[in-house]
This record gives structure tokens, sequence and C-alpha cells, in this order.
């Protein structure tokens, strides 16, 4: 290809300070000037609007431009750049810019109101084994959040959990067996996991003042285990972070794990979802002989007790204000009552509940070690 050289003038596009250059003209355009050298593409060229015979040559990227006035130079360049007049370096951009915003919007929207919404498709398909794993992991990530507290298993404690468990689930349509474990931690918190895992902290068993109140916190989780909420939440936080991800561009396996078993932990069901689960908790206690509005007394002593603590994982957070919770659980009972038969004398006996609440013996680590749990909650 022949080799066409002129004279122009360079622009920095940062000052307007002009600086002479050679202009040399091949498969590429190259400009040479005193501590000056650009190798510029043909198929990066555009031609900015100038009187003839001054042409004006901007590169696609960047600030950067060359003037020159030699029109055998400019036809020249003109034939071997076919898309030197192609008007599309700024509107080109803007479009790229907007459309990298739609694209962003899009993703946040889809994480916000489709992931959700999908997951609600979703969640019934999952296998039951499928399921099973990936509550076995979650809780083991919950575990570490938390600080690793030690598992509460007092043999005689223990029994009466079981027996307390069975009561409650007799005649309900879970997805599995229920496995109720108890860990050592100074913050109420009940939790419900994939695979019908519900996970008990300590402080939560010794705030209640007999049997059925802590039968109304366990059968709560068994509600949001029979709706099948707690794995909707761990495919929306886990499908949320993948998709917000890819926009922050951080995408690891180990994020998206974390975020799950943060959304475990903060679980933030509906309103609809927790009321849904506070009428089943109702029914399922004064079906197994207790009292359902025990519940609405455990959840007020919750707030008044946990709920302004600094970092606390209260049984509340993320739910429904307590006083509306605790009032419609109180009519929901009654409405029982009426129906259905009155409360009864109690779940547990005196014996039995005053076992149950030695299930965490005393320890010298009573916030389950030195990690610091997280601030969101159940």
């Amino acid at each position: 290809m022949e080799a066409l050289s002129t004279t122009g003038t360079f622009f920095d596009g940062l000052s307007a300070r002009p600086r002479p250059v050679t202009l040399r003209l091949t498969f590429r355009l190259e400009i040479l000037g005193e501590g000056l050298r650009r190798d510029w593409s043909l198929l990066d060229l555009r031609a900015a609007d100038t009187a003839p015979p001054l042409l004006r040559i901007l590169q696609a990227e960047g600030p950067e431009s060359v003037e020159f006035a030699d029109v055998a130079f400019a036809d020249a360049l003109k034939a071997r750049c076919p898309d030197l007049y192609r008007a599309e370096r700024q509107g080109g951009l803007t479009r790229l810019v907007l459309w990298s915003v739609a694209a962003g919007v899009s993703v946040v929207l889809a994480a916000l109101y489709g992931v959700p919404a999908a997951s609600g498709v979703i969640a019934p398909l999952v296998p039951q084994a499928a399921e099973a794993q990936l509550g076995r992991s979650v809780e083991t990530q919950i575990v570490d959040l938390l600080g690793d507290p030690p598992a509460c298993n007092e043999a005689p404690a223990r029994a009466v959990l079981d027996r307390l468990t069975a009561r409650l689930t007799e005649g309900m349509t879970l997805p599995a067996i229920p496995q109720v474990s108890v860990r050592r931690h100074a913050l109420a918190n009940a939790m419900a996991l994939p695979g019908a895992r519900v996970i008990l902290l300590s402080d939560i068993v010794a705030k209640a003042r007999n049997g059925d109140e802590l039968a109304g916190i366990l059968a709560h989780e068994f509600g949001h285990v029979v709706a099948r909420d707690p794995i909707r939440a761990v495919i929306t936080a886990g499908g949320t972070s993948f998709l917000l991800s890819l926009v922050l561009g951080d995408l690891t396996g180990s994020t998206v794990l974390v975020t799950i078993g943060q959304a475990a932990i903060s679980a933030g069901y509906s309103r609809d979802a927790e009321r849904a689960a506070d009428a089943f908790a109702v029914a399922a206690v004064q079906r197994a002989g207790g009292d359902g509005a025990a519940l609405a007394g455990i959840l007020e002593r919750i707030t008044e007790a946990e709920d302004e603590k600094p970092g606390a994982i209260s049984f509340l957070r993320s739910h429904p204000f307590t006083a509306e919770r605790a009032a419609r659980i109180r009519a929901l009972a009654r409405d029982r009552q009426v129906e259905h038969k009155p409360a009864g004398a109690g779940i547990l006996s005196e014996a039995e509940w005053q076992s149950l609440r030695s299930i965490c013996p005393e320890s010298k680590k009573p916030d389950g070690g030195k990690k610091t749990a997280p601030s969101e909650t159940l």
C-alpha cells in the first residue's frame, strides 16, 4: 500500500495548544511530532465538521484530534476509511452509556422483583434431597456467622424437646421430619431453614415462661417450614446476590454463600407470611392442648428486653409491629376457643418445662464465642 505524507496540527483534547506534526498514511494513520507519536487504526477515525479544505480527524476513543489542509491526503484517507463520516462518536458513546444503565437497572429490578416472584414457583420444584443438602450447608454457614455457638443437648431436656416437637407436628404436612437444634447464644432468636431444620438460640428458651410460649415459637417456625418460606428465602437471596454481583463485578461462590447465610438469619419474610405463620402457630399449639395466645406474651417481652439492644438478634425484627401481631394472635386464640375448644392446661407439665429450660447448662461463653453475631435478624 502506497504511503502518503503531509503536515498538520495535533490537539491533545486537554488544552488548546496546537502541536505541528507529520501525518503518514498507510493501512494506519501515523502522527509524528516532537516528543509525540501516535498510531491510529483507520477503523477508529471520524471526521468532524470543518470548512474545506481543512479536515479535522478525531479518534473514536479519546479526546485527541488532528487537522490538515491537504486535499489529496484527505481523498486518500476517505478512500481507505469508509466509516470516516459516520456521525457516531458522541451519539454512540451516549447510546452505550444509556444501554449500560438500562441493563444495570434491568438486573436490579429483576433482583428486587423478578427473583422473589420466581422463587415462589421454583421452591415447590426443589427435590427433597437437594433441599436437605442445602439446609445442611445453610446451617453450617449460620453457625459460623453466629460465632460457632455450642449445641445444647442435655439428654433429659432433649427428650422433652423431642416430645414437644412430635406433639406440635402431629398431623402437619411437613416436607420432612423436622430437626430442631438449640444453640447457646445470649440473644433471643429462632429461625427456620430449608430441609425442615429449625434453630433455637438458648436465650429465647430462657425468656419463655412456660412450655406454651416456647411451643408458640416452635410452631411459628414450623408454619414457615410448611409454607416453604425458608427455601424461597434462600432462592431469593442466592438469585439476588448472583444478579447484583454481575452488576458490581463481585461474583464468587463465597459471596453468594455468605449472603444466603445472612438471609437465613434475617429472613425478612413478608408480613403476610409472618401473619400466616402466627395463625399456624396458634392453631398448632391449641390443637396440641396448649394456649395459642401464649405466643403473644413472649413476643411482647422479647421486644421490651431485646429490641433496643445494639446489634441484637431479636425474634421480632423484620416482622410486623409487635403490638399488631400480639393483638391478632390473641384474637385468633379467642376465636378458636369459641369455635373449637378452650385452651388446655398446657402442653408441658411443670416438671417437663423445668427440665426443658435446663437444656443449655451454664457456660463460660454464653455468647457462643468471640465472633460478633450479624445485626440482621429473623
